[in-house]
């Protein structure tokens, strides 16, 4: 039996020490992180999953993801 599966925007930013850093803004508190973007890629799909785990265990919502999200890089000039 196949099982449901959920895609949020994930934000992969540089760590300070090295590697990276994987917040998912659908999902607050749900981080993760990784030496590279591939082990920090594998570690937030598992940090979703456990969440999703914890909100089915307390009964609550699964938050879906809005298709509108639109995720840019904008620059602001710096103050005079």
């Amino acid at each position: 039996m196949p099982t449901a599966s959920h895609s949020y925007t994930v934000v992969f930013e540089p760590a300070q020490e090295g590697g990276f850093v994987a917040s998912v803004p659908a999902l607050p508190g749900c981080y993760s992180e990784g030496e590279t973007f591939e082990e920090a890629k594998r570690n937030i799909q598992d940090a979703i999953a456990g969440y999703i785990n914890v909100l089915k265990e307390d009964g609550d919502e699964i938050p879906r993801e809005s298709a509108e999200r639109i995720v840019a890089s904008v620059k602001a000039p710096e103050p005079a």
